[in-house]
């Protein structure tokens, strides 16, 4: 059984952030807001939770394509290779927001990720999952939660998530309604901005 916590976007209960945070550090898989569709998540740095999660996306773990959700650009030398000034400007109008940047990956990558070319990265606009890793120290890894329903798509009531995905993961956060449209996924990793999906994010950033 998941545990179901409400935390408000306007102003994050810093000991219901707190309760996430336990959850991640024991290698707990969570339901997160964004400012996009609500995502599964887990610390990036335990490697049984991010098996999990690729088990239950049915993915193998190094063939992944999760996005690191990260607090702010400071983090991204951790992750990626040193980018020209023209990229760093590009992330620096977009984010936070719900874009998905597709950059090179760096070779202090974690471990799974090691023979990745590329990394996804992200910087929602949200204070919920932005509070949360924070408090966390390091990104968290994100992928969309799908809905088998085709009309649907993306379950934006975090109650019908909790219902569907209560025997899957350990903490389900309600942050209210979610968005249906994911991320504009971008790729910078040849320099020049290659559209990879069109989504919530405006592609006027250029």
């Amino acid at each position: 059984m998941a545990d179901f916590i409400k935390i408000y976007e306007e102003n994050p209960n810093p000991k219901e952030i707190n309760k996430v945070v336990d959850v991640l550090k024991k290698g707990g898989l969570i339901i997160y807001p964004t400012d996009t569709v609500y995502g599964l998540g887990c610390d990036i740095t335990n490697i049984k939770a991010l098996e999990k999660v690729a088990q239950i996306k049915g993915v193998k773990l190094e063939k992944s394509n999760f996005s690191f959700i990260c607090q702010d650009l400071s983090n991204l030398s951790d992750y990626v290779k040193q980018i020209d000034t023209s990229v760093f400007k590009i992330l620096k109008r977009a984010l936070p927001g719900p874009y998905t940047f597709i950059l090179p990956g760096s070779k202090s990558l974690p471990n799974p990720f090691k023979k990745k070319k590329t990394v996804g990265i992200r910087i929602p606009d949200n204070s919920i999952a932005l509070e949360i890793v924070k408090q966390l120290g390091n990104p968290i890894i994100s992928t969309s939660i799908h809905d088998e329903d085709e009309v649907l798509e993306y379950t934006t009531d975090p109650e019908l998530i909790l219902e569907k995905w209560d025997n899957l993961v350990d903490l389900v956060i309600d942050g209210g309604y979610g968005d249906n449209e994911a991320s504009t996924v971008i790729d910078l990793s040849e320099g020049n901005p290659v559209v990879v999906r069109e989504g919530k994010g405006s592609l006027e950033i250029f």
